[in-house]
């Protein structure tokens, strides 16, 4: 199974992160979805199935209360000239991923125990040290027959030791044992050397973006 569009491929990511997150259930509208997040510095975010500048403007222009944020399937350079002003890219470049989901075992590195657990539609997965030290993790949201893969980490102190890559076997094992077939995430520029390593592709730019507070309260 594939994605037969970027569109497609956006509403599971939506869907399954807002599951991941404990987050309410995405809200669609005609540019994409909403999703009520809920915390401090994140209120709510904007997904963007389709970006132009005049849907761009219009959200950032009504969208007047910091800490939303918007999600554009653009490069940076396109979507920063459409921000009204209070709007800012929140984080550098990131990447839209997708792959097929089978099961493989893969041994834990030694010196390492895993541990994984399954809540409410998430398996979590978590590296310790021998001595029970945090060395990496990641979670799954399986919603039907796709998958998204979030929060993945690895301590920089246990890098290049293939925690990464069985977090992510791990996890890819859970959501195929619950009949998904077809993950996705949202990279960052190290983690797409990564996931392209374990089989993922690229289907899109992912930009971020966040209304700051109004000069005038700050």
């Amino acid at each position: 199974m594939s994605f037969r569009n970027t569109a497609e491929a956006v509403a599971a990511w939506a869907d399954g992160w807002a599951l991941s997150r404990g987050a309410a259930e995405p809200a669609p509208c005609s540019w994409g979805f909403t999703i009520d997040v809920g915390l401090p510095r994140h209120v709510m975010r904007h997904v963007l199935t389709t970006a132009d500048e005049p849907t761009v403007r219009e959200i950032t222009e009504n969208a007047t209360a910091p800490d939303v944020r918007l999600k554009a399937f653009l490069a940076p350079e396109t979507l920063t000239p459409w921000l009204t002003p209070g709007w800012s890219l929140a984080a550098g470049p990131g990447f839209l991923m997708s792959a097929p989901l089978h099961s493989s075992r893969t041994d834990v590195p030694d010196g390492y125990r895993l541990r994984t657990w399954n809540r409410a539609g998430v398996t979590r997965v978590l590296v310790r040290t021998a001595e029970g030290a945090f060395a990496a993790r990641g979670q799954i949201a399986v919603t039907g027959s796709t998958a998204v893969v979030d929060q993945v980490e690895t301590d920089p102190a246990h890098q290049r030791r293939g925690l990464g890559r069985l977090v992510m076997a791990t996890l890819a094992s859970a959501a195929a044992g619950q009949d998904a077939a077809v993950g996705v995430l949202g990279a960052t520029p190290e983690g797409r050397v990564l996931y392209e390593r374990l089989g993922w592709r690229v289907l899109a730019p992912l930009t971020s973006a966040v209304r700051g507070p109004d000069p005038l309260d700050a």
